[in-house]
């Protein structure tokens, strides 16, 4: 009965920065970065990966944060909102969030950045199709996307250039 207590030694890289770690088996992704690392930024909306306020970058793909467990992540290479502004410098797109009002409540936004962000990575000219499809596992309840949608079409823009 006491196997569920058990910790593992992971090792993570996350945000250009190795940690090593032990964590129970059942701690997820989300919970190590918040509870171990402090990094508050990923928020928890639903818990079951519907929402997409915890989507983090995971070796280059977006995943919900709540969904994976820390020691599936072992070895993998992270990025969360924290790790995108440089030296305190916003990032294209998180100027563009700021520039159209995508922020609104901002309890969304670290996701959607980290959605959109992914997406640019891959495609530095996308449709306006594929930015919906891109930013579509992520809800908001204040901006009704459009404003979201065009933060990214202009941060593309700028990267395009």
């Amino acid at each position: 009965m006491e196997s569920y207590k058990q910790e593992i030694d992971i090792t993570l890289r996350v945000n250009g920065v190795e940690y090593r770690d032990q964590v129970p088996a059942h701690m997820t992704l989300l919970q190590f970065l918040k509870e171990k690392l402090f990094l508050t930024g990923t928020k928890e909306g639903c818990g079951r990966g519907e929402c997409g306020a915890c989507t983090v970058i995971m070796d280059g793909r977006t995943v919900n944060s709540c969904l994976v467990l820390a020691v599936e992540a072992d070895r993998s290479k992270i990025r969360t909102i924290e790790g995108e502004a440089k030296r305190g410098r916003l990032t294209a797109l998180q100027k563009a969030f700021i520039d159209y009002g995508g922020t609104q409540c901002g309890f969304c936004t670290p996701g959607m950045i980290m959605s959109g962000q992914n997406l640019l990575e891959r495609n530095q000219k996308p449709s306006r199709d594929e930015i919906v499809e891109a930013i579509a596992g992520n809800l908001c309840r204040c901006t009704g996307y459009e404003l979201i949608i065009q933060a990214i079409e202009a941060a593309a823009s700028k990267k395009g250039k």
